[in-house]
């Protein structure tokens, strides 16, 4: 018996590995989320069997126990069953834990990794999570811990220099701007990308003081990621300064330098 754990990527279908492909074009049954693009199971044999057991904030369609389950119930009646999972299936994915539980029920798996959109997402805004004399490092942090509170590692991301990266934190961005507010940081940038990666995609920028209405201005909705540093102005301040060579008459070749 055999789990195959597949990292559907951020969204974009294009954004799955060749491997996540060529898996599930063999899955005989396959347990997807609601965040993997449903057009990914048109790789899947006809016969397959396609079980949607996804979860998004307020809308859990399975608890994570019934997953497990399902996955031991699927691989003893079928051999193998595929696990398609959101991005990286071990960044905030529960990865880790349904192998474990596979394990103990004698089931082998496999990982096959995924594009996670914890920089996907903000790459495909524009936003580089590093950049040099900007950004030297990152942090990614989940804004649902499984307590329901904001993560305690946020207090400590937010007094570094280091961009943040929140997933699923947008139901707790007045708790966030309260808190860079607390600290002395609210004229921080801050982005927040919405359907990252998808035709539908929105992205509002602005800062920690002004994010909350511009937010609610734009209806802004999960699945939502939050970037906070400066590197989350970088696309508006490059648009200018193409803007402002534009006028000079000279090249934007060395916009990078």
């Amino acid at each position: 018996m055999k789990l195959t754990l597949i990292g559907a990527g951020p969204g974009d279908p294009d954004l799955i590995t060749m491997k996540g492909v060529k898996a599930l074009r063999k899955a005989r049954v396959v347990l997807y989320d609601s965040l993997a693009h449903p057009s990914l199971l048109d790789y899947c044999p006809e016969d397959c069997v396609k079980i949607l057991v996804g979860k998004r904030f307020g809308k859990t369609s399975c608890a994570q126990d019934e997953i497990n389950d399902l996955i031991v119930e699927k691989a003893r009646q079928y051999g193998e069953v595929v696990r398609l999972k959101g991005g990286d299936s071990f960044i905030f994915g529960r990865g880790y834990e349904e192998i474990m539980y596979a394990a103990e029920h004698g089931i082998e798996s496999e990982v096959i990794p995924g594009i996670s959109s914890s920089y996907a997402v903000p790459a495909l805004a524009g936003i580089p999570l590093t950049s040099r004399g900007v950004s030297e490092s990152f942090w990614v942090i989940t804004g649902t811990t499984k307590a329901h509170a904001l993560s305690k590692d946020l207090h400590l991301a937010a007094q570094s220099t280091a961009t943040v990266v929140i997933l699923m934190g947008l139901h707790k961005l007045e708790e966030i701007v309260a808190m860079y507010s607390g600290l002395g940081r609210a004229d921080e940038s801050i982005s927040i990308i919405q359907n990252g990666t998808l035709e539908e995609q929105k992205v509002v920028t602005g800062k920690i003081s002004n994010i909350v209405p511009l937010a609610r201005v734009s209806e802004l909705a999960s699945p939502a990621i939050i970037v906070i540093g400066q590197v989350a102005a970088l696309p508006d301040l490059s648009y200018q300064k193409v803007q402002e060579l534009m006028q000079k008459g000279q090249s934007v070749s060395g916009l990078a330098d």
